[in-house]
């Protein structure tokens, strides 16, 4: 591929279903739209893991969460394992990054010559409270406070939060590294990297207006609706509860989600704006994704932690030379995808997909036919889970593992909402045993289970042990807070 720069834009925690393009009948997301009908927009794509830390350590590495080991918000990428930014500086390209990492610290050496106000986990520490996770039989933790589940709910509204004062900044510095990149060498990589539309949902004014909370949905699959979760998904949503939710919180926090997907396009816009300002459109590669979704209280649930659609899936639209314009590409597509991705769109070569680095470039993807058949991958191992979980997409089928527990399976085909599992239906056994072989021949559950439980209890026991960790916990917040130092500016 032709050099040239790369624009790659991430949100915090976008609900792929939540765009103009994607056919949302009420979101406001222009900047995105426009950017999709000019470019291609991938209808399924997935993230590696539905938690920030292990997604963002995929997307720099090109390695799935069991092979790079990084499993869980407390075990950050550390420069231990090479990065496309590693590759990046070795070429000599210039690389920065604007805004959340979620990496360890600005410190250790993830592949960037400079980072503006980045955000990573707190302290190089992370919430190591959400490691605990069944290994230590005698230990009971207590209940979970609010801020998870319902009490993400519960700060729902109109306003500013630090999080929208930090995206504004990230935008603003976005667009003047823009103006300032015309006098530097090509080609160059920018990561601006947003947090919205990530809880708190706390929405400005502005962007608030154009949503009647009255008219919201009501949730999908709600627990008061005769819907019985699955009792690995009812045990994680017992760990994570806050609060009940009654319909009107629901339809107000639905309403500032909505409007914060407003908000985040909009800086978006700003960002693109000033590379065309700059003059940079027609030698610039776009990509816009997301580190993972987000629930909105479908199934009960509030944040992300599952394989179903909205927290699994993300969103993912390329634009620019080389890619088809209005293009909807149906081949299934993860983070690992991004280093190859990268790579390719300022002209350096990566290697074959391999067992080390399977991805592919998303370049190569968006020109190619659809492949439907091609599998997509993830795992989690984070906050709350009683074990292991792992989805695999291939074709119209989605296959859902949990260790210890009965698997799912979903048709999205003929049920796209995942309404109906079809695990336990004698007529699709032959199918459950394929997509169990496909999981099996890339990872073995029961190990990397182990793997990462053993892994978060060496972590607990170095900070003291579970009692100390839940006494000591480094903050009260269940989101990491913007940099004290940047916070202080805004």
């Amino acid at each position: 591929m032709k050099p040239q720069n790369l624009l790659v834009i991430m949100s915090d925690e976008h609900n792929p279903k939540m765009l103009g393009c994607a056919g949302h009948d009420m979101v406001r997301t222009p900047n995105l739209d426009s950017l999709a009908a000019r470019g291609t927009r991938f209808s399924a794509a997935y993230t590696t893991c539905p938690i920030c830390v292990p997604a963002r350590a995929s997307f720099a590495t090109g390695q799935y969460v069991h092979q790079n080991g990084y499993w869980d918000n407390a075990i950050a990428y550390d420069g231990r394992v090479e990065s496309w930014g590693h590759r990046l500086q070795a070429s000599g390209i210039r690389v920065e990054s604007i805004g959340k990492l979620h990496y360890r610290q600005e410190s250790d050496p993830t592949g960037f010559d400079a980072q503006h106000i980045p955000m990573h986990i707190k302290d190089g520490v992370g919430m190591v409270h959400h490691s605990i996770r069944g290994q230590f039989p005698d230990f009971n933790p207590p209940p979970p406070k609010p801020g998870s589940g319902g009490g993400i709910v519960m700060s729902a509204g109109v306003g500013e939060s630090e999080y929208t004062r930090y995206d504004r900044k990230i935008a603003e510095l976005a667009c003047n590294w823009l103006h300032e990149a015309a006098g530097h060498a090509s080609p160059w990589v920018l990561f601006v990297s947003f947090v919205t539309p990530h809880y708190p949902l706390m929405a400005p004014e502005e962007y608030f207006q154009y949503y009647d909370v009255d008219a919201m949905p009501s949730p999908k699959l709600a627990t008061g609706n005769g819907y019985t979760p699955h009792t690995w998904l009812d045990t994680l949503m017992n760990r994570q509860a806050g609060s009940e939710v009654s319909p009107e919180q629901h339809r107000l926090a639905i309403a500032a989600y909505l409007a914060l997907c407003t908000f985040m396009d909009a800086q978006v816009g700003r960002v693109l704006e000033a590379l065309n300002e700059a003059g940079f459109s027609q030698q610039t590669r776009i990509i816009y994704t997301s580190d993972h979704g987000e629930n909105a209280g479908t199934r009960g649930m509030w944040g992300k932690s599952v394989h179903y659609e909205e927290s699994g899936g993300i969103p993912l639209i390329l634009n620019g030379e080389g890619v088809p314009a209005g293009k909807v590409s149906h081949t299934p597509v993860t983070l690992v995808d991004a280093y190859p991705s990268i790579l390719d769109a300022v002209g350096l070569p990566a290697a074959d997909a391999s067992e080390t680095r399977p991805g592919r470039s998303w370049f190569d993807l968006a020109v190619a036919a659809d492949d439907p058949e091609r599998m997509a991958f993830s795992e989690y191992h984070a906050a709350g889970s009683p074990s292991g979980s792992f989805m695999v997409r291939k074709g119209r089928y989605k296959y859902i593992h949990y260790v210890g527990y009965a698997p799912e399976l979903f048709d999205l085909a003929t049920d796209p909402e995942e309404l109906t599992d079809l695990a336990q239906d004698a007529a699709y056994a032959d199918v459950v045993q394929t997509c169990e072989r496909a999981l099996r021949a890339m990872v073995t559950p029961e190990d990397a289970d182990r793997q990462a439980k053993a892994a978060q209890k060496a972590l607990v026991e170095s900070r003291g042990g579970p009692e100390e960790v839940m006494h000591n916990l480094i903050t009260t917040k269940n989101y990491t807070p913007v940099p004290d130092e940047v916070e202080a500016k805004l």
